[in-house]
Formats: C-alpha cells, structure tokens, sequence
C-alpha cells in the first residue's frame, strides 16, 4: 500500500491482543484512513486470537457480554426488517463474514435461502450447529445469483478492497441490494477517544470509513447509496471498550455518557459511531 502522497492522521496501539503500535494515514480524495503496516495473511490469524472478540463466540460469562447478546437480540430483528423491506420477497442471502451465523439463522427461519462466508473456524463450527451453509470464498459463488448480500462490520477487515467490491459487484443480482455496516471515524466518540478509540481495532481493521468514502468506493463499479442508517448502540459497545483501553477498566457510567452525547450529536450532523449503507445498482 502507498501511503507517500497520504497524511499521518494518527498512532494507535494493538489494545486487544498484541499491543504492538500502528499508523493510520489520510487517504484526502476518498475521505477514509487506512491502517500501515497492514499484516501479511499468513500472519493476520494471530491478531483474532482473543477470547474478548464476541463476535465470535456465544459466550455469556459476564455482564457485558451478556448485555451485548441482549442488544444482538434487538439488532437482529432490525436487519431481518431492513432485508424484507428492500425486497419484494425472501430470495437468495449471502452473509459475508457470517461470524456464528445468528442473522442467518433468523432470516432462514423467516424464509430467506441462506449462504455465509465466514474465515474462523471456531464461528463457523457454531453457525454449522445451527444449520447455516457455507462457502470458503465468493470465487465459487455464480455471477447474479444474490438478491441481497450483507457485511455487518465486515468490510474494514478485508484485504482486498478493490477486489471486494468488484465481488460484490459480480454476485448482487440486477435488482439487488447490498448492505454494508462499519465504523465510522467522523463520529463524536470517535474524536473524543482519538488513539483509545476501540472501533479503529488495529490491525484487523484495515480501513477506516466516512460516508463519502463508502460512496467513492461503491461508484466506481457502477453502484449507489440509497439510504443510510444509524447503529445508535454501537456508540455504547465501542465507548465502553474504549474506556477500558483508555483507563484499564470499564467506566459504564462514562461510558453510557459519552455513547448518550455521540448519539445526540449525531441527530445534528449524522456522524453516528456506526453506520448501515444500502446500496443497489446504478
């Protein structure tokens, strides 16, 4: 990646697993930061390598897990409703980076034709128990053969994203609809946290989004953002971690404070800490 025409925007440390430190630079003309170095792939595997990555696991061990699971819950039905209202009917799903297959799991009860894609071994053994498919990579994957495609925090952590996208691209049917979920680093707590701030998530994170980033990228091959949404309690979830990487411990009270203010401020500007874009061909 050539980072020589791009502007040092930040140092951030690996808090989760490795503690080793990161550089994110200012990419100007698409408005996003990537993360440098970025890890080699035979690599990349070490830095999942903690038990506190929830999304892939079902653990409940403690209240913050278990308030995250409640949440999940609530977030769940508010994709199945988001899928069933861009489409005149269940079709083809395919859920990319399907982590322990719970969405899956409710939009096939709910008649949708299921398909994830998902590299841990240790999610994808639990959404297997729960009856999900699977795929190992899109290569294998028909041309048009997607009514609706999904990555639920899932496109900062691709490699690739030039080859993502075109992907995306190639698989969406016609009439499609694409749903992209990420961070986003305009946001109020993501300023007020800086180098704390969880969401940046080095090095697993390769790229760091705004709203005008998600839509460079997207036109490029032919396609447009029709709405976007907010995830208001990804302020909470990414405050409260932030807290912890900031003072060795969970400050909920703070924490609630700083998700509660984001949030509010958002309601203004739209920067919330976490957004949904729907995108359908051009």
């Amino acid at each position: 990646m050539d980072i020589s025409n791009k502007k040092h925007f930040l140092t951030v440390k690996d808090h989760s697993v490795s503690k080793e430190v990161f550089e994110l630079y200012y990419d100007e003309a698409l408005d996003m930061l990537l993360t440098h170095p970025q890890p080699a792939l035979d690599v990349l595997g070490k830095y999942y390598e903690s038990e506190d990555y929830i999304s892939h696991t079902d653990n409940k061990r403690s209240l913050f897990e278990k308030a995250y699971h409640f949440v999940k819950g609530i977030a769940l039905k508010n994709k199945l409703d988001l899928i069933n209202s861009m489409q005149s009917s269940q079709g083809q799903l395919l859920d990319i980076g399907a982590g322990t297959g719970e969405f899956l799991f409710v939009a096939k009860e709910n008649g949708w034709q299921t398909m994830g894609i998902e590299p841990s071994d240790r999610a994808k053994a639990i959404a297997i128990n729960k009856g999900i498919d699977f795929v190992t990579t899109t290569t294998e994957l028909e041309n048009h053969s997607f009514d609706v495609i999904t990555m639920w925090h899932v496109l900062e952590h691709v490699p690739d994203l030039d080859f993502q996208i075109k992907e995306l691209k190639r698989l969406l049917k016609s009439t499609g609809t694409l749903i992209v979920a990420v961070p986003n680093f305009k946001s109020f707590d993501a300023q007020h946290y800086k180098e704390f701030w969880a969401a940046y998530d080095v090095p697993i994170h390769f790229w760091h989004f705004s709203k005008k980033a998600i839509e460079s990228l997207f036109e490029k091959e032919n396609m447009k953002l029709v709405k976007m949404l907010p995830m208001k309690f990804d302020s909470f979830y990414v405050s409260l971690l932030s807290e912890k990487y900031k003072s060795g411990k969970m400050n909920f009270i703070k924490a609630f404070f700083i998700g509660l203010l984001s949030n509010w401020k958002a309601k203004k500007n739209f920067e919330y800490s976490s957004h949904i874009y729907v995108l359908k061909n051009a």
